[in-house]
């Protein structure tokens, strides 16, 4: 078949298969068009989930006459206009392939007034790529379009779309992605002529918790810590939620770079080793997070639809945005949750919350040190000065059953799980140690061979010294083999070839890796629980109090290593609540 140029309908066509997957397509390359005309109001409606009626009206710049046919081919836009530009592209779309990819597979009509006309003009098309000429028509100063029919003209698409009720969904999923990127805009939605969404702009940080609470539920909201933190040129800021607010799924997880929203592996990868320490395995950390950082260092053109990124200094990102996360994460001790302190910090600001924890039926071994130790800690701090105040968690009054600590605090009670709290201040101590010096290493008795691809094998003569402070001595034999010498003493009874295996493949991909520390972690905590206060075991009053005390100056206290809460408050406001006082 010789050599020849494709019909332009059919171009559009093509382009429309990678752009335009369903109605949710459309909505999105839509309201992404109205944001960047700077809008400040969004009204979307739609019938049959989107398949017979698309319409998005904006009050922004407008087209003018002129621009209407040519805002309609491809690859016509007013957002680049150079390399220079392509490579510092601040808007949400670029290149020009929307509209005419959604009018080659619907009937697309397109009316706008810019502030320089009397009146707008609308221009028309038939689906098959042939638009009218602009017609007058009164219009407010800002755009709408109307998509009718989507694949008309294509049957073959057509059938692969879903039920009413499903198509919906995936844009209700857009539109709220696309609130939470822009919280200064009013976003109001309509389906078969009911009202959706009818979000004000939001302005001041108590608007933004009430639109994330309006799209993700106030629960997300009251269990999450707000953060804000910037380096030289990078901007962190949104909110986490606790641990305990884990999810089965990873479907309550936004990232957005410079308002895009994004599905980055390597943003995901470093919330994911943030919360390592304080999750359940197969559970998956929730949060609305926004990075800001040069355009420049950012390329958003590396997928169709935009939603991957490939960033100029992806390990310094990643570190960055691990360690913020991580941060906050650590700071979540008692001081932090005091009304006193909140929002005392800029880079942590938790929201009130009641934290709840089911009896956890651990059987553990006892380890008596661990009374002595508590014990000799209590004759300083079981009962601090008066003049200093009640502490976060205030003076232990009795114990509950073996299991829970009641303490009175300033304004209400606190309930303790001590065996949670104990194993989470065993388990920060075992941790600090390790990190205070080179990990112990255990020479093996015949070297092991490893297998490896060249540039994994280049990458572990690069980070040889790196790991060896791990534990990991090994030596290249070959282009594509490696031999292990040591491995970590505490992971003696690991598969100790395919951690480093996994090592190298994120050394590879990330230029870092925390598996080595992780799987250590999972050998301490699994001591720390064994050896932490047991359940059922009679404390007296001061060792409560060392206990509270202890909690206090440990990191990540409010959840043990499994991600439950070790701690609860009920205010005075709570209780008077129960007992119906002031009715």
């Amino acid at each position: 078949m010789p050599i020849r140029s494709l019909p332009p309908q059919l171009v559009n066509q093509i382009a429309a298969g990678e752009v335009i997957e369903r109605p949710a397509s459309v909505v999105k390359e839509l309201v992404e068009n109205s944001l960047d005309a700077g809008t400040t109001r969004i009204d979307v409606e739609l019938e049959a989930g989107g398949v017979r009626l698309i319409r998005v009206r904006d009050d922004g710049q407008g087209i003018a006459r002129e621009e209407l046919a040519l805002a309609l081919a491809r690859h016509a836009t007013s957002k680049i206009a150079s390399l220079e530009d392509l490579e510092r592209v601040a808007t949400l779309g670029f290149r020009g392939e929307a509209l005419p990819s959604i009018g080659a597979i619907a009937r697309l009509s397109l009316t706008s007034r810019t502030a320089d006309e009397e009146h707008g003009w609308r221009i028309e098309g038939d689906g098959h790529g042939h638009y009218g000429a602009p017609a007058p028509l009164p219009h407010p100063v800002g755009t709408s379009v109307e998509v009718r029919e989507l694949f008309f003209n294509t049957p073959a698409r057509r059938k692969f779309l879903r039920s009413e009720a499903t198509e919906f969904g995936h844009v209700d999923t857009v539109l709220r992605r696309l609130a939470l990127a822009r919280m200064d805009v009013a976003l109001h939605a309509r389906h078969n002529g009911r009202g959706v969404y009818a979000l004000n702009a939001a302005g001041e940080p108590r608007e933004h918790a009430q639109r994330v609470a309006a799209l993700l539920g106030p629960e997300f909201v009251r269990q999450s810590l707000h953060l804000r933190q910037a380096m030289t040129g990078l901007i962190l800021r949104g909110w986490i939620a606790r641990p305990t607010f884990s999810r089965s799924q990873p479907d309550l997880q936004y990232f957005y770079v410079n308002g895009r929203m994004v599905r980055d592996k390597l943003l995901a990868h470093a919330v994911r080793l943030a919360y390592q320490d304080v999750l359940f395995h197969g559970r998956h950390p929730a949060y609305v997070l926004y990075l800001e950082l040069d355009p420049a260092r950012v390329d958003v053109n590396a997928h169709p639809a935009k939603y991957e990124v490939r960033f100029r200094d992806g390990r310094l990102v990643h570190d960055y945005v691990f360690r913020t996360v991580e941060a906050a994460l650590r700071n979540t001790t008692p001081q932090a949750m005091t009304p006193a302190t909140a929002g005392a910090r800029d880079t942590l600001q938790p929201a009130p919350a009641i934290h709840t924890q089911q009896p956890m039926p651990l059987h553990v071994a006892e380890d008596m040190a661990a009374y002595a130790q508590l014990h000799a800690a209590s004759q300083a701090s079981a009962q601090p000065a008066a003049t200093a105040g009640v502490p976060p968690l205030g003076y232990a009054l009795a114990q509950l059953h073996g299991v829970y600590i009641l303490a009175a605090t300033a304004d209400g009670l606190v309930l303790v799980d001590m065996h949670a709290a104990h194993e989470r201040i065993t388990y920060e101590r075992m941790k600090a140690a390790l990190e205070s010096g080179q990990v112990t290493s255990q020479p093996l008795l015949v070297p092991q061979n490893l297998a490896v691809s060249r540039a994994e094998a280049d990458c572990a003569e690069t980070h040889a010294p790196e790991l060896a402070r791990s534990g990991f001595v090994i030596e290249r034999r070959s282009p594509e083999s490696l031999a292990i010498r040591e491995i970590p003493a505490l992971l003696k009874d690991e598969d100790a070839a395919q951690l480093l295996r996994d090592v190298l493949a994120d050394l590879v991909e990330h230029g870092k890796s925390r598996r080595i520390y992780a799987a250590l972690d999972h050998v301490l905590a699994t001591r720390a629980c064994h050896t932490s206060v047991r359940a059922h075991r009679r404390l007296e009053i001061a060792e409560m109090n060392a206990l509270l005390r202890e909690m206090e100056r440990t990191p990540r206290a409010d959840q043990c290593n499994h991600g439950r809460p070790t701690w609860t408050h009920l205010g005075m406001a709570d209780l008077d609540k129960l007992f119906l006082r002031g009715r």
